[in-house]
């Protein structure tokens, strides 16, 4: 015999499917402008090397705004890292990029082709400098790389900017102190390993997944750099005063640390795009940015420090038309 469902049961049913319906309308609400087109196009966005914290959070950043924009096309570009992104976005190669925060105002300092057109959309999450020597090196500080074999980052990269700055602290200079080698995350960790540098810089957020794997092997150890360098730096100026006084915890790579902070520097990574790019496009990218954190934290550790209260202080650029509106659309 075939069971008869009584009425209230199915306007029950309704009823629960309506309010579900009347929730989900109500989170995409905050996700997402309500019944808003959202925009389309293509972007292009300058990340970084290989390996480096740069490139994947920017692959995962495309997977998301295409969830968000799906008639948006997100390119990436490779780069040498932050020096090389800030000019890309200032002359217009790229739209949007991740720079940190001292090379962002270098290139403001030395006036550098459009850095008046710089603006910013978010501050991220900040970059640690890592020096790296093989566990047995007698190496014990800064001071002692004179006449060592150096890896001092790609050219127009972030890293290269601050190690050099980092060794003129010291008292080296990085042009005929030390044996320079151009050697990035892609490569430099194993070169490490190989014997074929003596040290490796290496600016980034932590963990950076490409030093995880020899981290785990216990064949590196830490160089501390001490706050007092923190200090002589800041008498530099060009862009010098964003570096502060940090630790990398011990829990960033355990078996290289073995339960031991390690003093460095840090500095603050921004998104950047230009003064000229659509504001309703920055808009939704800000959104994106935000609202993706925990979704691209599960992946790329730093981004899980994303945070909507200091995500607006993108100093020393300016916030972007666009991501100014957001964040006033976010005030309660």
């Amino acid at each position: 015999m075939s069971k008869v469902f009584p009425r209230v049961g199915r306007r029950r049913a309704l009823q629960g499917t309506a309010v579900g319906v009347v929730a989900l309308g109500l989170l995409l609400w905050w996700l997402l402008p309500l019944g808003e087109k959202p925009p389309s196009g293509t972007i292009v966005f300058s990340t970084g090397t290989s390996r480096g914290v740069y490139q994947e959070y920017g692959e995962r950043l495309r997977t998301e705004l295409g969830k968000d924009m799906p008639g948006l096309r997100v390119k990436l570009l490779s780069s040498a890292g932050s020096q090389e992104n800030v000019q890309r976005v200032a002359t217009g190669q790229a739209d949007f990029t991740i720079a940190a925060a001292d090379a962002v105002a270098t290139y403001k300092l030395r006036h550098g082709s459009g850095a008046d057109r710089l603006r910013g959309v978010a501050r991220l999450y900040d970059d640690y400098v890592h020096l790296i020597v093989p566990r047995g090196s007698d190496v014990r500080s800064v001071a002692d790389l004179r006449h060592k074999r150096v890896a001092t980052g790609l050219p127009d990269s972030g890293v290269r900017l601050i190690a050099d700055r980092v060794l003129r602290a010291a008292g080296i200079d990085p042009r005929r102190d030390i044996s320079a080698v151009a050697d990035g995350i892609d490569i430099g960790p194993a070169r490490l390993q190989e014997g074929k540098i003596d040290a490796f810089f290496w600016s980034g957020g932590l963990p950076t997944k490409g030093l995880v794997a020899l981290a785990k092997k216990g064949a590196f150890r830490f160089v501390p750099i001490d706050g007092s360098l923190v200090t002589e730096l800041h008498t530099e100026g060009a862009g010098a005063g964003y570096y502060r006084a940090a630790n990398i915890p011990e829990s960033a790579y355990p078996n290289a640390q073995q339960g031991v902070q390690v003093p460095t520097i840090a500095v603050s990574n921004l998104l950047v795009t230009r003064t000229d790019m659509d504001p309703r496009l920055t808009e939704w990218v800000t959104r994106t940015v935000i609202k993706s954190r925990d979704g691209i934290g599960n992946h790329v550790h730093p981004a899980q420090l994303v945070d909507l209260r200091t995500a607006i202080y993108t100093d020393p650029l300016p916030l972007q038309e666009g991501a100014r509106r957001y964040y006033r659309s976010m005030k309660p």
